[in-house]
């Protein structure tokens, strides 16, 4: 069967089985390799992306709930080779070290500025409650979250 969606604003076509995984079809079929394979059981976050602007885990979403939507991965943030304001947090205060969790924590980051709500550690640690880090121990991925918050236009 063919899909269309959109991805990073361009629109695109796949042809796929209905069941066949997002996240195969992103790295796979459209070479978006940005968004990882953690656990593959929609209990790690690694493979978030914005799904219609809600986050949700590419390994769990068949590419038949995609036909007609809108997908935004990691590689649609930085524009003209200018890294997004989540992303420059993230440098800036070591949000990221491994790095295999940082392109969810960064997508589920995302879908907190766009919620407007206030930039608290505990609004945060809801917003990325769903993405697992073995890292960092969170602290900075909470502060990269709060400063792109504070540099972020609010809604």
């Amino acid at each position: 069967m063919s899909f269309a969606f959109t991805v990073n604003g361009e629109p695109v076509e796949v042809e796929a089985t209905g069941m066949r995984r997002l996240l195969d079809v992103l790295r796979e079929d459209l070479a978006l390799t940005g968004t990882k394979e953690g656990c593959g059981e929609g209990e790690c976050g690694a493979c978030s992306v914005l799904l219609d602007g809600a986050v949700v885990d590419a390994c769990l979403v068949p590419v038949s709930q995609a036909q007609g939507a809108s997908v935004q991965t990691v590689e649609g943030l930085a524009t003209n080779g200018s890294l997004d304001v989540m992303q420059q947090a993230f440098l800036e205060t070591g949000g990221a070290q491994c790095g295999i969790c940082t392109p969810g924590m960064l997508m589920a980051g995302q879908a907190f500025l766009a919620s407007g709500q206030d930039a608290t550690d505990e609004n945060i640690r809801h917003a990325i409650a769903g993405n697992l880090c073995r890292c960092t121990g969170y602290t900075k991925i909470i502060e990269a979250i709060a400063l792109a918050a504070e540099r972020s236009p609010h809604p």
